[in-house]
Order: C-alpha cells, then sequence, then structure tokens
C-alpha cells in the first residue's frame, strides 16, 4: 500500500477550495493507493477550515507572525504520513479525475524525484497575459527528463525520502520549489514535467498584486541563479516582446480590442516586478520578511528595515500562493 499525502497551504481560501477537494477526492487510483488530504492554515477568517473539515483535512496551524512558504511546506510534510507528498494550492482545480495517478507515476516508477504538473486559467476569470505564462512554461507534452530545475509547487509532488533529505527553505520569499528541486537536482536527481496532471490555476489577484509576486520570485530567482541578471534593457526587451506575443494571440483570437488594455498593464507589472527584485540588492532581514508577507508587522519593524523598502514590502497581502 503507497500512502499518499496531498497538502494544501491557505489563507481565506473558501472560494474555490471546496472544489479543489472535491477534485482530489474524486481522483481514480489504484487500490493499492491510499489518499489523505492536509492543510496548512495560516489565519483564514473565512470558512476555509470549515470546508476543510467537512472533508475530513488533516489541519495544522502556522502563525502569521512564523509564516513562510517553505516553512508552512515543511509543517505540512512532518504531519502528513504519505510516502509521496503532492503539493497543490488551494486555488487550483484539477482537471480531471487522472491527475494525480498521472503525477505521481513518475515518481513511483522511479523515472522522476520531483514531478510538477500543467496549469491552465479559468475563462473569463484569469487574464488574458497571464494565460499566455501558463502556456509558455506548461506545454501539451510531457518531459519526464527535463535539463534543470524549473518547478511550480502550485501542482507538484515529490517523495517523502527527498523532502526529509533536503526539506523546503524557510527563509526564501518564493521560488521554494525550485531552490528544493535545485537541491535535488544537485544530489543527481531528476525533475519531470507531467503534462497530463494538469490544473486550472485561479489567481485572483490585483495588478499591484500581481507585481509584487513576480518582485518576491525575483528576489529568490537571483539567489539560487546569480549567474541569471535581470538590467533595464532586458526589462524593456521581455515587455515589448510579451506585449507584441499576446498582442497577436489576442488578435487570432479575435479579442484583441477587449483585451489589448490588459495586456499592457499585466505584462508591465511582471516585467517591472521582475526588474526591482533582481535588482533590490538588500538582502532581506526576518524582520523584512515578516513585513513583507503580513503588513501589519510594519510599524513594528520599519524603524530596523529602513524608509524605502518598508514603504516597498509594507504593502504586500499576505498570501499562501505558490
Amino acid at each position: 500500500m503507497t500512502k499518499v499525502s496531498i497538502v494544501f497551504r491557505a489563507l481565506n481560501e473558501a472560494k474555490w477550495f471546496g472544489r479543489a477537494l472535491e477534485a482530489c477526492k474524486n481522483q481514480i487510483l489504484d487500490e493499492n493507493i491510499d489518499v489523505e488530504l492536509v492543510l496548512v492554515d495560516s489565519g483564514s477568517t473565512d470558512d476555509t477550515l470549515k470546508i476543510a473539515r467537512e472533508h475530513e483535512c488533516k489541519i495544522f496551524h502556522i502563525s502569521k507572525s512564523e509564516f513562510t512558504f517553505g516553512k508552512s511546506l515543511n509543517i505540512g510534510c512532518e504531519g502528513a504520513t504519505g510516502d509521496v507528498l503532492v503539493f497543490i494550492s488551494a486555488h487550483c482545480i484539477p482537471v480531471d479525475d487522472t491527475w494525480l495517478e498521472s503525477l505521481i507515476d513518475p515518481l513511483l516508477s522511479g523515472a522522476c524525484d520531483y514531478t510538477y504538473g500543467g496549469q491552465v486559467g479559468l475563462p473569463g476569470v484569469t487574464r488574458f497575459s497571464e494565460s499566455q505564462v501558463f502556456s509558455h512554461y506548461y506545454r501539451s507534452e510531457s518531459n519526464l527528463s527535463q535539463e534543470g530545475f524549473f518547478c511550480n509547487n502550485a501542482n507538484a509532488a515529490t517523495t517523502r525520502a527527498n523532502w526529509s533529505k533536503h526539506r523546503f527553505d524557510e527563509a526564501v520569499t518564493g521560488l521554494e520549489d525550485m531552490v528544493l528541486a535545485k537541491a535535488i537536482v544537485s544530489d543527481g536527481g531528476q525533475i519531470g514535467y507531467v503534462a497530463d496532471a494538469a490544473v486550472t490555476h485561479i489567481h485572483e489577484e490585483n495588478l499591484e498584486q500581481t507585481n509584487r509576486r513576480y518582485f518576491r520570485e525575483a528576489l529568490t530567482m537571483r539567489e539560487i541563479m546569480p549567474e541569471v541578471h535581470f538590467n533595464f534593457f532586458d526589462f524593456s526587451r521581455c515587455l515589448a516582446f510579451g506585449i507584441a506575443h499576446d498582442l497577436a494571440e489576442a488578435w487570432r483570437a479575435k479579442r484583441f480590442f477587449k483585451e489589448a488594455g490588459g495586456i499592457f498593464a499585466y505584462r508591465f507589472m511582471q516585467y517591472w516586478g521582475t526588474y526591482r527584485g533582481h535588482n533590490q540588492h538588500r538582502q532581506l532581514s526576518r524582520a523584512q520578511k515578516q513585513s513583507y508577507y503580513y503588513p501589519k508587522v510594519r510599524k513594528r519593524t520599519r524603524a530596523q528595515i529602513g524608509t524605502s523598502t518598508a514603504d516597498e514590502i509594507s504593502k504586500t497581502p499576505a498570501s499562501a500562493d505558490s
């Protein structure tokens, strides 16, 4: 019997969480596979916990002052009992009933040490440009022997043995999945992409939140890939290319005039956040990270972290997303 633990992180995710849990429970699996649902909650005040209890989730808590993406996942993995650990955002919904089997099969066969699945947007909700981002990173064909360590914990899985050996970095401000994947690859492991293990990833961010998500991720990218630089020329080039690509796609989809304004806005926020993250030369302290995730601590830490950085990070809402 193989035990699989599906680990969610959540903060006020009631809107989509129930559908995500139902989709997980409706998976078609071999009779030798047993599944448990695990939630790590960071202070939800909506019906997230009620929904979790209704679906018999094992529930663990992390305080807002202690929250980081890596630490919350480590808490979930410690409390889980599975041999295989699956990570999925609480606003990601498996697209079919074979998602889980497809995602974990390369782990069980020994073909991969860390897998991640496809992602698509939700029509009518997902911004046009974000759907283009999904199409770029999550292609229609699987690649179980990919080079490098790209992956995404909005829809991913690894073995307990791999997690126990490397664990998630609890200090990084984002991309904890790629930090772990880099450690696995450095140890001789293999990351694999499973196109058929797809989820609908529903981001309902405003543009400012999008900007800060890319800023946060770029801070970590600078640490794990210091050889990669993103200067103002790169910002300008990527912005122009991204906008031109999306406008062309919108034209082909007969949505040019409807989507043009949103395309300009999304791509600017994406690449401006990336540029700032790569060129924010101060390493975030513990106090800065707390202020970054949870603006309620801003007053306590502002004197420590400096005016410009405090202004930058204190506007970011708390999030449990990957």
